[in-house]
């Protein structure tokens, strides 16, 4: 049984190091009104656009790669660049959508560099990132020096947190604005199945961590909510309609898994001036390695594709 009580903190990890929040939705109330919500959307004119409220209930079951990367280092697991997205990488991304998705991916890398303070690599990954943020025009967001300094040291965690959650805040109005907002979807996209791979590789070496077995089995759900997203856009960007394909692929993997959840009232605390929920809600994953290690090669079928 897992206690999915890790920072709960409504940031998406895309921006610099983290994708935010563990575990699934909680009931279905919730995920009902997330899909009304969505539906809405998706009449309004002028192109489609995903609401604030829509991102933020999104964010709130996408799972952090931080903690991800604590479970994996608590665990003994030693850290390997190898299992990442190599930071020199970057000349291969010409398309918006490949730059989006790897903006996402990097992101990611950068919190699990940070995790195991491995700085050096961190600031590679941190120059990536600009590149990429840049090329998408939207690299005014990133503030390179102050998130540098809060990157390469973990003490500054929370603050690093609020920074990546108000530039994701930023940026999406931004992308919305000018009619862009499924690069938005992108990033959060890329940020999760890095986050996967990583894990699903590790647990596949680790069979006996059970811990990690549930982690990826808790992903059943997240990844209905982000094709729910991506499916907003598949009609009118065909390289999303392809993903789509593949996540079709993966969700049948993932339909084996079986997930109940023990409710229990969130604690609330404050972080430098900001409230932060944290879900005390428990869930039972059943999952067997030869779940694991399909799920593990879908993930790096897609994530090949677009890291190529």
């Amino acid at each position: 049984m897992v206690n999915k009580k890790y920072m709960k903190k409504l940031l998406i990890g895309i921006i610099v190091l983290s994708i935010a929040a563990c575990g699934p939705s909680k009931d279905e109330q919730a995920q009902n009104e997330f899909e009304n919500q969505l539906a809405a959307d998706s009449t309004n004119s002028g192109g489609p656009e995903i609401s604030p409220e829509v991102i933020a209930s999104i964010i709130e079951s996408i799972p952090s790669p931080l903690e991800i990367s604590v479970l994996l280092k608590e665990s003994g697991t030693k850290y390997d660049v190898a299992l990442l997205n190599a930071s020199s990488n970057t000349s291969k991304y010409n398309s918006n959508y490949s730059k989006s998705l790897n903006l996402g991916i990097y992101g990611t890398d950068l919190g699990y560099t940070n995790i195991y303070s491995q700085n050096q690599d961190g600031l590679d990954y941190m120059s990536s990132i600009k590149e990429l943020a840049d090329g998408l025009n939207i690299g005014q967001f990133f503030d390179i020096e102050t998130i540098g300094k809060l990157a390469t040291n973990s003490n500054n965690l929370d603050s690093l947190l609020l920074v990546t959650t108000q530039n994701f805040n930023a940026i999406n109005t931004y992308l919305q604005d000018q009619e862009r907002s499924h690069l938005s979807v992108l990033l959060l996209t890329g940020g999760w199945i890095e986050a996967i791979h990583i894990t699903c590789q590790v647990s596949s070496k680790d069979p006996e961590n059970l811990q990690l077995q549930e982690k990826i089995g808790e992903q059943k759900i997240i990844l209905e909510n982000i094709m729910l997203l991506l499916s907003f856009y598949s009609e009118t960007y065909p390289n999303i309609a392809t993903l789509m394909q593949d996540f079709e692929e993966l969700k049948g993997a993932f339909d084996d898994i079986e997930i109940t959840t023990i409710y229990k009232e969130s604690t609330m605390e404050i972080v430098d001036g900001v409230m932060v929920i944290h879900d005390n809600s428990e869930s039972n994953v059943n999952i067997t390695t030869e779940n694991v290690e399909e799920i593990k090669n879908l993930i790096s079928k897609i994530r090949s594709k677009i890291i190529s």
